[in-house]
């Protein structure tokens, strides 16, 4: 299944033929590996702080700080990809995001885990690589729908994650989450090196000037800025919940480790909105499709406020819905941004990927110190007034 592609401007007859079935799906499967290494440590931050030395108040800032290393990482290394060979650039990064879970995995101190957490949200941005490649060997009429099904893989790689971290935690430790991921991370890397293609980017620039190019992409394309925004506040939203959510439910309910991992399974359900997402996109309905995610999401968080003995199903309800329209709107603003510019595509992924995240570290810091200082209602007001702020944007900027 190996191949080399190269990306010659204005050449596009690598991507006239749709991509085998088999290698969407290992596109899926690894994206699905790769991203879960950012969330693996969500659900169980409250057995990790005291463990490294940090305060309950503080627990949240272990994931925080690990998508702040990924925001970093998006806009310094995934432009990489439109200056050297992909292939490469993803098993380096692969391997670096191994070593830095064996670091989580036997760290003590807390300034040792906070940063060997940041270099691990550093090294994942490998999956911003795996995607915009995936766009360039899909053909255009199916670009959306091909995305979209990469993007269930990664999506179910995320919403996974909690629910096996959380039952790992409970009958091996905390640590056994890191190890068991570091494994799975090189056993992916052995997959990208023997069967993904290669892809030589014919871009000639130097690194500073196509970092310097970052500017340039966001100040020429409205359209970016706008899809950067929305998805920003909306995975503020979405982390906002996810982070929260163990505390409530352990706290509130008194839920197990093994009891939330299963409760995070329901989330799994929202990622069969990345393949209709990319349908949308690909037959035109991205305007109307983002309002319906939108409107979903900012309504998600008001079943959390019902409570009583059914309150856990109502959080459930949450999740589901929510995580359906984050992910929604993440590929229809992917198939939008992916279509500016062909030869600028990684670049134009780090940006948007980098709004999103940054909106993401921002919803997970405020988790902990928002729950604790007003409790479930807090959070309620605060996800779904993010998520309103993105509808009124999207009402006010013009179509396109």
């Amino acid at each position: 299944m190996k191949t080399t592609t190269s990306t010659a401007p204005g050449a596009t007859a690598h991507a006239a033929a749709p991509m085998s079935g088999a290698l969407i799906a290992l596109f899926s499967l690894c994206a699905g590996v790769l991203v879960a290494n950012l969330y693996y440590a969500q659900p169980i931050i409250e057995l990790i702080a005291p463990a490294v030395g940090l305060s309950a108040q503080s627990a949240s800032v272990i994931v925080s700080l690990t998508q702040i290393g990924y925001a970093v990482g998006l806009f310094f290394l995934v432009p990489l990809a439109d200056l050297h060979e992909n292939r490469r650039l993803l098993m380096i990064s692969g391997v670096a995001a191994a070593i830095s879970l064996v670091g989580a995995a036997t760290a003590s101190q807390p300034g040792v885990f906070l940063l060997v957490s940041m270099l691990l949200g550093l090294s994942s941005v490998s999956v911003q690589i795996l995607i915009p490649l995936a766009a360039h060997l899909a053909p255009e009429a199916l670009r959306g729908q091909t995305v979209g099904t990469i993007m269930g893989g990664l999506l179910s790689g995320i919403l996974l994650s909690r629910p096996l971290s959380s039952l790992l935690a409970q009958y091996f430790g905390w640590r056994a989450v890191f190890l068991t991921a570091a494994v799975m991370t090189l056993a992916t890397v052995a997959i990208i090196a023997t069967t993904l293609p290669r892809r030589m980017p014919q871009h000639r620039a130097t690194y500073s000037s196509l970092v310097i190019s970052l500017w340039h992409l966001f100040t020429r394309y409205a359209v970016l800025r706008e899809r950067a925004l929305f998805q920003g506040l909306l995975f503020a939203a979405f982390s906002l919940f996810w982070t929260a959510a163990p505390l409530e439910l352990a706290g509130r309910y008194g839920l197990s480790q093994s009891q939330i991992g299963l409760f995070a399974l329901v989330g799994a359900l929202g990622a069969v909105a990345a393949p209709i997402a990319g349908r949308l996109a690909d037959a035109g309905h991205t305007r109307n499709a983002s309002f319906v995610a939108m409107i979903g999401a900012a309504g998600s968080f008001l079943p959390g406020l019902i409570g009583g003995h059914a309150g856990v199903y109502w959080l459930a309800l949450t999740g589901i819905v929510l995580d359906f329209a984050v992910q929604m709107n993440m590929v229809l603003g992917q198939r939008t941004v992916y279509a500016l510019d062909a030869h600028s595509r990684a670049r134009l992924n780090a940006l948007y990927m980098t709004a999103i995240f940054a909106g993401g570290a921002v919803g997970s810091a405020m988790a902990s110190a928002l729950y604790t200082h007003a409790g479930w209602r807090g959070i309620v007001a605060t996800g779904s007034g993010l998520a309103l702020v993105a509808l009124v944007a999207l009402a006010l900027a013009p179509r396109r």
